[in-house]
């Protein structure tokens, strides 16, 4: 049974998310971590270009912070640190992966966790984790403010669910490219039936592609999703600013670019590599979640923006707006797709 858990983490955040693969064999845990290599210090980054040249001693250091933040205990008593291992990486790789095998008391029943690598990396960064143990598997998230989890080995219960809701809620309010998106089609305005059409037709659509890629029914290219995120943000502001919709039922561009869009939602979960049993669960808390935090935004952005509508300011408001976002999508369009 989950005991503690920490919440959230975000794709598209200012912070950075690794992900924690634990596997329980009797007396030995083994921890292996992926962390982002943007997300390192420049010593880290440092040691890590020197172990992909052959340097143990880059090696060892990487892996003493592991053995430095990370800490077990099994049935109340302390599990030691011993061998590590990384694992193969390009130099030019994104991410890289360190094992560690942890040696706890024999006839392990209770196993705590304790998570402190945001020491090192910072408090905007997430871990993702992912437990096995006889059969079972269980999912939490570790933050800066929750870092402790707590598990009776054998167990078939899990109270993580609430850890997912808040990791989609900090999704889609730290998203900012999906919210972007969602304010360029709010700002033409029209009816309220209108808008509805829209905030419904995009929460459908995200929602249809979350758990098709989630479940690894439907599975695109990362770098290809993120492009295309960023181009429905461009387009839809470009359409604010020259006046003429392409489409004239907005809620149809909303549920098009919708369906891209969760893809983008889905990397968090499929990169965690849960158990069928264990995403169905944490798919539906994380999707839960996220479109708590899509409710709040739209609730605080809908009545400024009809505030907005009967002032002056409004055409050149709308005007600039849209120009800022449309330059903010064609970067990161060039950005995702060529860089």
């Amino acid at each position: 049974m989950l005991i503690g858990t920490g919440t959230s983490a975000s794709a598209h955040s200012g912070g950075s998310t690794g992900y924690a693969s634990i596997t329980v064999e009797r007396s030995t845990v083994r921890y292996a971590l992926t962390l982002p290599t943007a997300a390192l210090t420049s010593q880290m980054a440092e040691d890590l270009r020197l172990e992909q040249r052959g340097s143990v001693q880059a090696r060892e250091r990487l892996l003493d912070v592991l053995r430095r933040t990370i800490r077990l205990r099994g049935n109340g008593i302390q599990c030691e640190p011993g061998p590590g291992r990384m694992e193969p990486s390009r130099f030019d790789a994104p991410s890289f992966t360190m094992l560690l095998d942890f040696a706890c008391p024999v006839g392990l029943h209770d196993l705590e966790i304790r998570d402190d690598i945001f020491d090192v990396l910072g408090v905007g960064h997430h871990t993702l984790a992912k437990i096995e143990w006889a059969g079972e598997t269980r999912q939490l998230v570790f933050e800066a403010s929750m870092r402790d989890g707590r598990f009776n080995i054998g167990s078939s219960t899990t109270r993580g669910l609430g850890s997912f809701v808040l990791l989609g809620i900090e999704h889609i309010l730290t998203g900012w490219d999906h919210l972007l998106f969602l304010l360029g089609l709010l700002l033409r305005g029209g009816s309220w039936l209108g808008l509805a059409k829209i905030v419904t037709a995009f929460t459908l659509a995200h929602s249809i592609t979350l758990a098709l890629a989630a479940l690894n029914i439907v599975v695109l290219p990362d770098r290809l999703v993120e492009a295309v995120i960023a181009l429905s943000i461009a387009l839809v502001a470009a359409e604010n600013l020259f006046g003429k919709p392409v489409v004239v039922r907005r809620w149809l561009v909303s549920f098009c670019f919708g369906l891209v869009h969760g893809f983008g939602f889905s990397s968090a979960l499929r990169e965690l590599g849960l158990s069928t049993h264990g995403l169905v669960l944490s798919l539906f808390g994380f999707n839960a979640g996220v479109e708590i935090g899509q409710g709040l935004v739209v609730a605080v952005a809908l009545p400024a923006l009809v505030v907005l509508r009967h002032t002056r300011w409004e055409r050149r408001m709308v005007w600039s707006s849209s120009l800022a976002i449309f330059l903010v999508g064609a970067v990161l369009f060039v950005e995702r797709a060529f860089f």
